[in-house]
């Protein structure tokens, strides 16, 4: 490798690191820490319908808080739709399914608690995972949906989160909504 190379490839982070590029996991200051941690502490789950929904918000509210909202007064509220899509994937031969995929779409708002609400942010989620029905098992096929759709709500969940912490990361004089 040439010196010439060498000393752009030992260079590149320094260069990125002037322009205000910082990698997305890369650890921040206590003070940004606590600022996001807040921020999020501070956003109430609104009303998700359904069984999917039920632990979909439990899901959320642990992210967002997880020692508890305690004290903390509630200045965002998400709100958070959530829909399934169905493909089966396989036969055996007697024409009955042998795998499911489930597609899992999440769709939120981000408002103030202001009155009337005005939206801070939104954005869309997708998922997708699948399961084996084994034949003649039936225990086995619930038991197999149920940890598929455990692990589609963690997914969307995680996601959501992610994209609430980069917000609220990304954004200074978020504190107070306006």
């Amino acid at each position: 490798m040439s010196s010439r190379r060498a000393i752009l490839l030992l260079g590149l982070p320094f260069l990125a690191a002037g322009c205000g590029f910082r990698p997305m996991h890369a650890r921040r200051g206590p003070e940004e820490d606590t600022r996001v941690a807040a921020a999020l502490a501070a956003v109430k789950v609104g009303v998700i319908a359904e069984r999917q929904g039920q632990l979909m918000r439990r899901r959320l509210e642990e992210g967002l808080a997880p020692m508890g909202r305690g004290a903390v007064t509630a200045k965002y509220e998400l709100r958070v739709g959530l829909g399934y899509g169905v493909e089966l994937q396989g036969f055996r031969r007697d024409g009955f399914p042998s795998r499911v995929r489930f597609s899992a779409t999440s769709q939120w708002l981000l408002f103030d608690v202001a009155t009337p609400p005005r939206e801070i942010t939104r954005g869309t989620e997708r998922a997708f995972d699948a399961y084996d029905i084994p034949e003649n098992q039936f225990f086995a096929a619930d038991v197999a949906r149920e940890s598929m759709e455990r692990q589609l709500i963690e997914a969307l969940a995680h996601q959501i989160l992610e994209k609430l912490a980069i917000h609220f990361g990304g954004t200074t004089r978020f504190a107070a909504p306006a």
